[in-house]
């Protein structure tokens, strides 16, 4: 099939890049010419483990094209996807003056047939929006369908690839044959393709990451109570996961989630139930939560220092989760802010996303070259991304840089009795502290 993928961010690229993979013509478009001239050269723009190589074959193999005519992506494609930008406006409702922008030049380019693809998390009711953007310049019959993106930043891949299920939102049995065709060789170990109508789809997409981060919020109120109760978060995470009502996953406590999903997609949710005079009280409380959850760590570090100007704070863990170079709503950036307020010096390591940071906060901190020289001089170390090389370090190595031998952890990466031998004194997330 001929596929034309609208936007060339974090979904747009792997959309294309994995339709091709499976034997269709992809062409991307995107208004960035750098970015355009950059992917078309073979260099990919986005950090996620494993798309680089598809990426590759299929440029090499010429199932994959890039350009910034909007006319000429489309020319031909049997389905277009928009993977455009929605980011959340003041009041958290999402922003798609991208979405319908592209939507009002669709409708003066179409030539023939297409169905045109709502693959941006939207809220209910942007495919009616969409249709009647392209229909008022449309001379050629045309179909709006949503289906919505569930790719985890790190294993992307491997979800699109292999998806749980696939969520298309038509009421046109002619969409539905060519998505159907689209999607079969992605489903072919019996993985369901879940039909709906538009609106069911949209809010499917909110509904799921509003409830994961409702789970992953739940999980840090009680790592909290844990604290207060001398109880151990590890242990009842590891009693209520056996529940397979409740399931294992998302029970990790930490520093709060963030990311480009799950912080906007509960503030667009919550939105939009405002704006049908509905008051959503559990994500009200979900994003309170996580947002004081980012500075948890803050005054425990406080709280052993009593006072925390001039010390010198090393921080492992930068993007909002490992293996990606993200950082939107990371909880490391609030830590650093929290820390430079309190006089604190900061010395920071990632291993994909350094540079991203140093556009965000320039010479307030110091960047390390490796996850050992950030520790040099410092007083502490915090973690605030589970990056698996964090997970097994050389503690020998580390005892002859630190000042001090204190760790908060953020991510719960290492454990108590570990870190009472090695004489640390030790905080984590919903556990009891460590003294040497």
């Amino acid at each position: 099939m001929r596929i034309a993928v609208v936007g060339t961010g974090y979904v747009g690229l792997v959309t294309g890049t994995c339709f091709a993979e499976t034997g269709n013509t992809v062409t991307c478009v995107d208004i960035d010419q750098k970015k355009v001239d950059k992917l078309k050269g073979g260099t990919i723009t986005i950090y996620e483990p494993g798309l680089d190589h598809l990426f590759l074959r299929n440029l090499k193999e010429s199932r994959l094209h890039f350009t910034t005519n909007l006319a000429e992506g489309i020319k031909g494609a049997q389905i277009i996807f928009l993977a455009l930008p929605t980011p959340p406006g003041e009041d958290g409702s999402a922003d798609l003056s991208y979405v319908l922008g592209v939507s009002g030049q669709l409708g003066k380019i179409l030539e023939a047939y297409a169905v045109i693809v709502d693959k941006s998390t939207v809220p209910v009711g942007t495919a009616d929006k969409v249709r009647d953007a392209i229909g008022k310049n449309a001379k050629v019959e045309f179909d709006v369908v949503s289906n919505p993106e569930f790719l985890r930043e790190g294993v992307a891949v491997d979800d699109f690839m292999k998806p749980d299920r696939v969520v298309i939102g038509t009421s046109s049995e002619r969409a539905k044959a060519l998505m159907q065709q689209l999607y079969a060789p992605f489903v072919r170990q019996g993985n369901p393709i879940v039909y709906m109508d538009e609106r069911s789809a949209e809010l499917t997409k909110y509904a799921a990451n509003a409830f994961l981060a409702a789970k992953i919020t739940f999980m840090n109120e009680i790592a909290r109570m844990c604290e207060r109760l001398d109880a151990d978060v590890d242990m009842v995470r590891r009693g209520i996961g056996g529940d397979e009502r409740i399931g294992k996953r998302f029970l990790f406590p930490g520093i709060g989630y963030g990311g480009s999903c799950f912080p906007k997609d509960v503030q667009a949710l919550f939105k939009s139930a405002e704006d049908v005079d509905y008051d959503f009280r559990i994500l009200r409380s979900v994003m309170e939560v996580n947002q004081e959850q980012k500075t948890y760590l803050v005054p425990k570090i406080k709280r052993y220092f009593g006072d925390l100007k001039g010390k010198h704070i090393a921080l492992w863990g930068l993007a909002f989760k490992p293996n990606t170079d993200d950082i939107r709503e990371a909880p490391a950036l609030y830590i650093i802010e929290a820390l430079l307020k309190e006089g604190a010096r900061v010395t920071a390591f990632d291993p994909e996303a350094m540079e991203n940071v140093k556009r965000v906060v320039g010479d307030k901190i110091t960047f390390a070259d490796n996850q050992y020289d950030a520790l040099n001089g410092a007083d502490a170390l915090v973690i605030a991304t589970e990056w698996s090389a964090f997970r097994t370090p050389d503690f020998e190595a580390m005892e002859g840089k630190l000042n001090k031998k204190v760790i908060f952890d953020g991510r719960n990466v290492f454990e108590g009795p570990q870190m009472k031998a090695l004489g640390y004194y030790y905080e984590s997330i919903g556990r009891r502290p460590v003294k040497p």
